[in-house]
């Protein structure tokens, strides 16, 4: 036997040896593919419970923010059925008042013709009185008109005479010259402002006697010679000079103005006034007499205790003149037609005959 080549062993035992070294391979390749399979586990796992803690966090933020809304909810449920109550102690309220006013109602409405009627007959009472005593034609037919609306608002056929009846008296005052009471009252209103205003004669008299007299001329006094002046000369001349400054000739057309004390051109501007008041009361009552005997009274005044030459008193002669030429009175109709028709009616209710 050759030693370099030593005889083959066993084939059993090789065969065996071959088998341990597979064995022991595939063990090694089940170790490392259990340790594979158990670190992708554990990966899994973690991975797993980070995903199961992030769900937990936020099923515990959607639980908090679910009390919250409870919460929040069972308050707004208890202020409703508060608010629920509160309305419906409100509607019970409501609806024992309404039915307290349908009572009342039906209790005003079975005598609202006779409440009508009685205002109306009111209205209209009121207005003939003021038509006659102060001839106050707006506020007579704003009475009508009024009277007319609430018979109109009624909506019933027996008010049908009593409306022709208002409508009659409405086109009889309607057909009545347009006068401007209150445009006259004014202007009568402005004379008593400008009074005040108004020079008086007597001022404009002592304003002229107080300018200064003419001064002598040559010629008016013989003059001195020269030689023969000396001191009775000069005395001479000197008091004629002053002579003839006091002493004025004017030419006087009418009347001369009376002298009047401070108090005295008081007394006269304030009677002057009250006269244009007496007239202004006159024009409201239609006293056309009056107001022209008060106006013709003021003018006498102006012209006798005024410069008549001023403007003022010019301006205010022709004001005075114009309002006494207005003419402030005429035949004022009365309302009996709609008072009697209205008190027919009433009568004729209260008989049971309407």
């Amino acid at each position: 036997m050759d030693p370099m080549n030593p005889a083959p062993a066993n084939p059993a035992s090789a065969g065996a040896s071959r088998s341990r070294r597979i064995a022991i391979a595939v063990a090694a390749v089940i170790c490392l593919l259990g340790l594979y399979a158990w670190y992708d586990a554990r990966l899994r796992i973690g991975s797993t419970q980070e995903e199961l803690a992030r769900r937990l966090r936020d099923i515990e933020a959607d639980s908090r923010d679910a009390r919250v809304l409870a919460k929040q909810a069972q308050e707004t449920a208890r202020e409703t059925q508060a608010k629920l109550a509160l309305v419906e102690s409100k509607l019970a309220e409501s609806q024992s008042q309404q039915l307290a006013l349908e009572s009342m109602y039906q209790e005003l409405s079975r005598s609202r013709d006779e409440w009508a009627l009685a205002e109306i007959e009111q209205v209209l009472t009121v207005a003939a009185q003021q038509l006659q005593l102060s001839g106050n034609v707006r506020a007579t037919l704003l009475a009508l008109q009024l009277a007319e609306s609430r018979l109109s608002r009624a909506d019933r056929p027996q008010f049908i005479p009593l409306r022709k009846a208002l409508a009659r008296d409405v086109e009889r005052l309607r057909a009545l010259p347009n006068l401007d009471v209150a445009g006259l009252s004014l202007k009568l209103d402005g004379l008593v402002n400008a009074v005040d205003g108004m020079p008086l004669a007597f001022d404009e008299r002592m304003s002229e006697s107080a300018k200064p007299g003419k001064v002598a001329a040559k010629g008016d006094a013989p003059q001195p010679s020269q030689s023969s002046q000396g001191f009775f000369a000069r005395f001479g001349t000197e008091l004629w000079d002053e002579v003839k400054g006091l002493v004025q000739i004017r030419r006087i057309d009418g009347p001369e103005a009376p002298l009047l004390a401070p108090s005295q051109a008081y007394f006269v501007r304030e009677n002057l006034k009250l006269r244009l008041l007496n007239a202004r009361l006159a024009l409201a009552m239609r006293d056309e007499a009056g107001l022209r005997e008060d106006l013709r009274v003021a003018q006498v005044w102006v012209n006798r205790y005024f410069d008549a030459r001023s403007k003022q008193a010019v301006a205010f002669g022709t004001q005075l003149r114009q309002l006494a030429a207005a003419p402030v009175s005429f035949d004022l109709p009365t309302l009996s037609d709609s008072l009697e028709a209205v008190r027919g009616f009433k009568t004729r209710r209260e008989r049971g005959g309407a």
